[in-house]
């Protein structure tokens, strides 16, 4: 087993710039994705980061998920890939997904875990779950998640279809928040993290964990985990800052 690493980290005012860098798809052999939960589980625990971007090396590919060279393994890829999205869904910091290629099957899977998309406005670029193509279902979660953006009706034609987007198109699907040119990706991505670093770190990540608590596991339980999280902020730091600011613009 190669102990190149696939999976780079750049920190700089608390972002973290994560790039899957494997070569020609970036798509991920079980190495590539045991590499990517050390580096989740890094970030994570790192009070210094309060923001993630998600990109891909190169300019042909952000992800295309599942490396089919490495098939021997791929039950145990996609175990361990599947509890990772769903650790990135519900994950306690905003992540950005900066797609600089195609984002197809799993790697557009890994998209939909992020809060925020930005796509390179790069011709060809293709965004899309095609797995039927194959014989196959999406099997990291897109069957669930595509409909959480782009809605039942357009998940349902996207899926069954194959249809792939253009940057363009997955920005009218409300799939994407922004195109933007190729040269500026990283650039809007890390202005869009630096922005997100500035809020409230702790109160950011109980709004994250409340919100997808709601959608994994319904209305009555996202409801209790907001009551709790406004009981456990009553004494922060951060709140008392965030009233005395307040007040002072008011006296102004």
């Amino acid at each position: 087993m190669s102990t190149e690493s696939r999976i780079l980290v750049e920190k700089s005012d608390h972002v973290a710039l994560v790039t899957i860098d494997h070569p020609p798809v970036n798509a991920l052999n079980l190495e590539t994705a045991q590499q990517f939960e050390a580096v989740v589980n890094q970030l994570e625990a790192d009070d210094q980061v309060r923001a993630v971007i998600l990109t891909g090396a190169g300019e042909k590919s952000f992800s295309a998920g599942f490396d089919v060279s490495d098939a021997a393994n791929g039950p145990a890829i996609g175990s361990l890939v599947r509890a990772l999205w769903t650790r990135l869904d519900r994950f306690p910091k905003p992540l950005i997904a900066a797609l600089n290629g195609h984002a197809l099957g799993g790697g557009l899977e890994l998209a939909l875990c992020c809060h925020f998309r930005l796509a390179a406005d790069r011709p060809g670029i293709k965004i899309g779950l095609t797995e039927l193509n194959l014989g196959l279902i999406p099997g990291w979660g897109g069957t669930q998640r595509l409909a959480r953006w782009v809605g039942h009706k357009t998940a349902v034609e996207m899926i069954l279809l194959s249809q792939v987007l253009s940057p363009q198109e997955a920005q009218g699907a409300q799939l994407v928040n922004q195109v933007v040119s190729p040269d500026q990706l990283i650039a809007q991505a890390r202005e869009l993290a630096g922005r997100l670093a500035q809020r409230p770190p702790q109160a950011m990540g109980h709004l994250l964990q409340v919100m997808a608590q709601g959608l994994y596991e319904g209305l009555p339980a996202g409801l209790a985990a907001e009551e709790a999280a406004l009981k456990a902020m009553r004494g922060s730091k951060e709140r008392s800052e965030g009233f005395s600011k307040f007040l002072d613009k008011g006296k102004g």
